[in-house]
């Protein structure tokens, strides 16, 4: 089976911080995203790729557990014990790790970090115990599985079929569903093993990462850079949010990091309520400056009359 470079996939180092990886996905994502690329099959597939890249690799913990496998898969000698897979707990080097019972890349990943990859988005199969859908634990009558959701499916609520190994049934995501939304579908469902009778299932919500938007605790969220005229005169700004385009006046002397708050914006809550959008302001320094501008910022560094790093002279350990 193939190995997956996600590195490769987002364009960046092995040594790229959590910056460099989060600008990197937003600038594919934004590229190869389907409502830019209607039809393109290609790019689809490339963004579900770039959107699973991502997923791990901006999470500290499946980092490194990928980084780790990374080099074991290559050499076959990787072996973990399941429970710890499934709490995310760290793997364990063998020489018993057995590649073969997996059909692809994505079902090793899948096995190993306990999650439905972003590839499998269109069904989710819960017959195919590799690929990490469905668990039994102990005596348990309870049966789930993950299912992955664009922002906008969640936001506005869609229609899925999911594959239960002998039929395929439709079923309706209400809107406002995020991820730890949890779904109860009652119907009849794929007979339980170690109980032997048919029961309800559960889906478990898992959004797939946005280029541009992201929850702070319950609030949906969004980065704007601004330069530092701005910041210190003040401006306004387009903000974009699930009913569109907003302006925003941002006063002046704003500092780096400030979250604004665009009341009755942000995510479906039940009973259709809806809740604020966090907007954190960012202060862009300019990595390329012409003469002129240099000799601007030279007159405000010679004309400056405070010093930010004032309170901080006298301190001693």
């Amino acid at each position: 089976m193939d190995y997956k470079d996600y590195y490769r996939i987002l364009e960046v180092s092995k040594s790229a911080n959590e910056n460099e990886i989060k600008k990197a996905f937003r600038k594919l994502a934004v590229k190869y995203h389907p409502d830019r690329n209607p039809g393109n099959k290609k790019a689809e597939e490339h963004f579900k790729e770039i959107s699973e890249a991502y997923e791990v690799l901006s999470d500290t913990e499946q980092r490194k557990q990928y980084d780790q496998s990374n080099k074991s898969y290559t050499h076959t000698n990787y072996s973990y014990n399941q429970n710890n897979i499934k709490n995310n707990k760290k793997c364990t080097n063998t020489n018993n790790f057995d590649l073969s019972k997996y059909r692809s890349f994505e079902e090793f990943i899948s096995d190993l970090f306990g999650y439905t990859s972003t590839h499998k988005t269109s069904k989710t199969e819960f017959n195919n115990r590799s690929s990490g859908n469905v668990e039994y634990e102990g005596t348990s009558s309870k049966q789930e599985t993950t299912l992955h959701l664009t922002y906008s499916e969640g936001f506005y609520g869609t229609q899925k079929r999911v594959n239960l190994g002998n039929k395929i049934i439709n079923v309706r995501i209400p809107s406002g569903a995020k991820n730890g939304s949890r779904i109860k579908v009652r119907q009849k469902s794929i007979n339980n093993p170690q109980n032997k009778h048919e029961e309800d299932f559960y889906l478990n919500i898992k959004l797939t990462p946005h280029p541009f938007f992201s929850f702070e605790s319950d609030s949906l969220t969004c980065e704007i850079p601004i330069t530092f005229d701005e910041a210190i005169l003040g401006t306004n700004i387009d903000v974009p949010t699930p009913d569109g385009i907003v302006t925003v006046k941002v006063p002046a002397g704003i500092r780096n990091g400030t979250f604004m708050r665009l009341r009755g914006k942000g995510w479906i809550h039940p009973k259709n309520n809806r809740g604020d959008q966090l907007v954190k302001i960012t202060i862009d320094t300019p990595q390329n400056v012409n003469n002129v501008e240099k000799d601007y910022y030279k007159k405000i560094f010679d004309n400056r009359n405070y010093d930010p790093r004032d309170d901080i002279k006298n301190i001693k350990l």
